[in-house]
């Protein structure tokens, strides 16, 4: 399943591309996730903790920047993991794009999730809206550490602004209210008088 979203920062185009070079750093962005140790050139391992409701998945896996294309500012990443209760595997092939705009830099961040297992029978409208409130958090937690970086300050001591992840409660009303408007949206609009 294909999610993509975009966002733009008000840094210029190359802190925000020495920024996204650094994956654990990158990492620490997406609430839940971890990379902390380095397995190879460019090859990191750690893990990623999804909540939803009361269910919690902890995933074990890994990532590698695949390309990296300095000039066109582009970065392919894949990622992959198993559950560690043996409930599912999930795989993930991540490009994001870099581009200067007036005001700063826009982000455009395009997700090819898999899943398989007890984990991909949530159903691929919720995977898809849960998925789109992290990469919302995501947003929130790059502009909060690249303005530290900015302002000359470690990034870490940010932490995550938004980290929906921690509470599954949060992260799953979050996404329920993501599908009533977009069942609200498919019923009720087209009857609306200014579609008629």
């Amino acid at each position: 399943m294909l999610i993509t979203n975009d966002f733009e920062v008000d840094h210029p185009l190359d802190r925000v591309w020495t920024f996204f070079k650094d994956i654990p750093q990158v990492a620490k962005c997406l609430p839940g996730t971890e990379l902390d140790e380095e397995i190879g050139e460019d090859h990191y391992a750690g893990g990623v903790v999804i909540g939803l409701g009361p269910v919690k998945l902890s995933f074990d896996g890994n990532a590698k920047i695949l390309e990296r294309n300095e000039d066109a500012h582009t970065i392919k990443v894949d990622a992959a993991g198993a559950e560690k209760k043996g409930r599912g595997q999930a795989a993930m092939l991540v490009d994001a794009e870099l581009a200067a705009t007036a005001g700063g830099t826009k982000v455009g961040v395009a997700m090819d999730l898999q899943l398989s297992g007890a984990a991909a029978q949530y159903g691929r409208g919720l995977v898809s809206d849960v998925t789109a409130v992290l990469l919302d958090d995501f947003a929130t937690n790059a502009g909060a550490r690249l303005d530290a970086i900015a302002a000359g300050r470690s990034p870490d001591e940010v932490g995550q602004l938004a980290s929906s992840s921690s509470s599954g409660f949060a992260i799953g009303l979050r996404a329920v209210r993501m599908a009533l408007a977009r069942v609200f949206r498919r019923f009720f609009l087209p009857y609306s008088p200014e579609a008629v």
